[in-house]
């Protein structure tokens, strides 16, 4: 039987990966760093069930903080949709 951890493991890596790729082919900008933003919680969660919480502290407030608002800034000083 797998054991709960590795299932969570398991769980949070694909939410990654979901948010990732819906992350790219967003036209949204905004709606973009969004998925960004929940890509980064899933793999800071991924971190913290593989017990590494000094890199978690470092990814949350990197990832999540700073460049999502980062982002929104940039987003705010250009066009928000992609032109096709």
């Amino acid at each position: 039987m797998i054991e709960i951890h590795l299932l969570m493991l398991l769980i949070t890596v694909i939410i990654g990966l979901i948010f990732s790729y819906l992350a790219i082919i967003e036209k949204d900008s905004l709606k973009a760093i969004g998925f960004s933003a929940v890509h980064a919680i899933a793999y800071a969660i991924a971190f913290y069930i593989l017990m590494a919480p000094d890199i978690v502290l470092a990814y949350v407030a990197v990832a999540v903080g700073i460049y999502s608002a980062l982002l929104i800034f940039v987003v705010s000083k250009t066009e928000r949709y992609e032109v096709v």
